[in-house]
């Protein structure tokens, strides 16, 4: 254990790994304090939280990858009621300068956290919207092996014998699945029998995963519409939209502290590009990709569908020189405040861009 310091608080930065973490404590003046490497396991945790309690008072802890290595020790300390800052790696330039340790990475993350560039509470994970995020990667994964096995079926037919190619030719995806899938195989003696054979094997396997994403798609617009109902209500909102950006949320959206935060995780904010006489924003680049993409889909379905407010708003914008690019851009910055509006107050209310 040890000696006690006389520092008021204390701020731990983690740096996680697959098999152990490195801590490294700091006072409220970086002073060093301490350094740790643990075990990723229950045990690992409680005596991290013992080490760091020895030099005082912990204000919080910085922890690296609370989204995969660290999501153990995350739920760890949340339910010992620590406070827990997520903590980005540090950039390349950064690495370059000063190397790459696990204590210098330790380090960083509790730099990052006295200095105030890290203040973002961790998605907490541990309710429904980790449910729906698990079942979307079951079925974004469900998928893709449904493309690939209805692709290698139709690569197989390119050099099929010529009379299996000729009596499937024509056929749509649908069709050309079942009709596969209930061939009768005597065995693979030949080239004939063993494309039967790979052909009713890959049927079989699409018709199996098409059961699987349907079933998935079912678990996954209960668990949206019991999330949130309010998401659902917004016109353009689906349930893979709803799901996407209910996971970029998390389980807990009122870490996000304002709409600003929420757009700019979704990468729809503007950003200062200003030099010298020029001033101008460009596009954030960053952010949720899927929660961007979802934004992009309901401005896409609006859009379509003739939403009037949203038309109203184009033609508005048309008339003052936007191109249809940038009033999209324009819109998808609306709708993310809707979005976060509905998240943190549970209100459907009316359309931002009315």
């Amino acid at each position: 254990m040890p000696a006690r310091s006389m520092a008021q608080s204390v701020i731990v930065g983690v740096d996680t790994h697959k098999d152990s973490h490195v801590a490294i404590a700091k006072d409220e003046m970086g002073r060093h304090l301490g350094e740790l490497v643990i075990p990723a396991s229950p045990s690992g945790y409680r005596d991290l939280l013992s080490w760091a309690k020895g030099y005082g008072e912990v204000a919080s802890f910085g922890v690296e990858g609370t989204g995969s290595y660290g999501a153990g020790l995350f739920r760890h300390l949340a339910s010992e009621g620590q406070l827990v800052i997520e903590v980005n790696r540090p950039n390349r330039q950064t690495r370059q300068r000063n190397g790459k340790s696990d204590p210098a990475d330790a380090e960083a993350a509790a730099r990052a956290v006295l200095s105030g560039e890290a203040a973002v509470r961790p998605k907490a994970a541990d309710d429904v919207v980790e449910m729906i995020r698990v079942l979307r990667i079951a079925k974004r994964t469900a998928i893709k092996a449904r493309t690939q096995a209805i692709n290698a079926m139709q690569a197989i037919l390119i050099t099929a014998p010529e009379d299996l190619r000729q009596s499937l030719k024509g056929l749509s995806a649908t069709r050309l699945v079942r009709t596969c899938a209930r061939f009768r195989i005597t065995g693979a003696s030949d080239p004939l029998g063993a494309t039967r054979m790979a052909l009713r094997s890959l049927a079989r396997r699409h018709e199996a995963l098409e059961a699987e994403c349907s079933s998935l798609q079912a678990e996954l617009e209960q668990l949206t519409t019991g999330a949130a109902s309010g998401l659902k209500g917004l016109y353009g909102v689906g349930t893979d939209t709803a799901g996407a950006l209910l996971v970029a949320a998390g389980d807990n959206p009122e870490r996000l502290r304002s709409e600003a935060a929420f757009s700019a995780l979704c990468g729809v904010s503007p950003m200062e590009a200003s030099s010298g006489k020029t001033k101008r924003h460009r596009l954030n680049r960053g952010g949720n990709r899927e929660a961007n993409q979802a934004l992009w889909r309901i401005v896409m379905v609006r859009i379509s569908r003739k939403h009037q407010p949203t038309m109203d708003y184009m033609a508005r914008r048309t008339a003052e020189g936007k191109t249809k690019r940038e009033i999209i851009r324009c819109l998808k910055r609306y709708v993310a405040r809707e979005v976060y509006a509905v998240l943190v107050a549970g209100e459907s209310g009316a359309s931002a861009v009315a």
